[in-house]
């Protein structure tokens, strides 16, 4: 029984995925064997880790935001140095959007694109002001809607079909990253604004899609798409917060907004609705304002840019990349 189950765990770790996922169980291999198979296997892991491409073949994005901003630089890459030399935005032209969060930073640059490019603005938010009913008119504003309130939510999905037909498109942008570092080590982990976050970040999103779905507010063929974070990325952990950690609601919302997205794109794909979940890019807003200091080293750019690279994507991307996560940097999927 014992030689069977160590002749398991060492065909298991010859594939990339158990050395992911395994790792943590090589030091019990290694104290309850002395063969050669065991030095072959801690060697083959090291060749396997070292020989690792996290780009997938070029399909994926990297996680160290200073190299990807770099390569981009030494390729003189327009797509990631110069969107406007790829993005047209009539696709758009005439299409009903709705933003959650489109009353400030990128959500707000996202509304005054869609007005630019003749798409008919919708915008859910907590607070409205001058500027944004002058900018979509104030009967597409439904202010005082906090996207963690479920009746509010359902509410506002019922009266946006009601006022003027199905969306073509719903942006999930309303978002909340809490400012203060998170350590263990300090003692400074806050559990009230952790679950603040996910129920924002994660729920949120959620929250809405489900009560536009429910209320048929949706066109045939609409888009859902979700303004996540690479910071989801699970893998990215280890190059991102390399031997540092911290920010665990900011993380964990993302990583739990990005489970859920991936979850309704296959509930819904029958109804004919895509989800999409986008990483924006790092822009220079006030929810990123405490990286501002790295600001420039890993390019960061002013929200109506980051706004074309979200609907660039939005417009590329339909029912065959439904589930998937991308960077609007650079147009690549992001690993989970």
């Amino acid at each position: 029984m014992k030689s069977a189950l160590s002749t398991t765990l060492l065909l298991l770790l010859y594939s990339s995925q158990a050395i992911a996922f395994f790792a943590p169980a090589a030091s019990l291999i290694r104290s309850t064997q002395s063969t050669p198979s065991t030095s072959y296997s801690r060697t083959t892991m090291s060749a396997a880790a070292a020989n690792f491409d996290e780009t997938r073949g070029g399909t994926h994005s990297i996680a160290d935001q200073v190299a990807r901003f770099a390569k981009a630089k030494a390729e003189n890459n327009p797509r990631y140095l110069d969107i406007d030399s790829i993005y047209d935005g009539g696709d758009l032209s005439g299409k009903r959007v709705l933003v959650t969060g489109g009353n400030r930073g990128l959500g707000l640059a996202i509304v005054k694109e869609l007005v630019a490019i003749g798409a008919t603005a919708i915008v859910v938010c907590r607070s409205s002001s001058p500027e944004l009913e002058k900018l979509v008119g104030k009967w597409n504003v439904y202010d005082g809607v906090d996207v963690v309130d479920d009746e509010a939510v359902k509410k506002v999905a019922k009266r946006i079909k009601g006022d003027g037909g199905a969306l073509d498109v719903v942006i999930n942008n309303a978002g909340y990253f809490y400012g203060p570092q998170e350590l263990v080590k300090d003692d400074t982990l806050n559990f009230d604004e952790q679950l603040k976050q996910i129920n924002i970040c994660a729920l949120g999103p959620l929250r809405m899609n489900n009560a536009l779905i429910n209320a048929k507010a949706l066109a045939e063929g609409a888009k859902l798409v979700i303004i996540t974070s690479q910071a989801g990325s699970v893998e990215w952990r280890s190059t991102q917060n390399k031997d540092v950690g911290g920010d665990y609601g900011h993380h964990m919302s993302r990583a739990a907004c990005n489970m859920a997205a991936v979850l309704l794109s296959e509930e819904v794909k029958s109804m004919g609705y895509s989800v999409l979940l986008l990483h924006p890019g790092f822009n220079k807003t006030e929810m990123t304002k405490k990286y501002e200091h790295i600001w420039e080293i890993e390019g960061a750019v002013d929200p109506a840019i980051g706004a074309k690279r979200v609907l660039y994507e939005v417009m590329k991307n339909g029912m065959e990349e439904t589930g998937k996560f991308i960077n609007c940097e650079d147009g690549l999927e992001i690993p989970w």
